[in-house]
């Protein structure tokens, strides 16, 4: 997804928001989180991603031969 995306769906932030809402985090988290943080969150999406593409796979197994059936 693309950072300009992002600003659009989540509302017309500027530079100075951003930085904002970094500073908090980085208070929050601290800095020594945060790479543990954003490894979790890698690591599920590329999961999320397999488990999705796992599925697609059964779904076109699935319609196979429903396709063959009609001939």
């Amino acid at each position: 997804m693309s950072v300009n995306l992002i600003l659009i769906m989540m509302g017309n932030f500027g530079a100075t928001e951003i930085l904002l809402i970094l500073v908090v985090v980085v208070l929050l988290f601290g800095g020594k989180k945060i790479p543990e943080l954003m490894k979790g969150i890698g690591q599920g999406m590329k999961e999320f991603k397999k488990a999705s593409q796992v599925e697609d796979e059964a779904d076109k197994k699935n319609e196979e031969p429903k396709k063959e059936e009609k001939k």
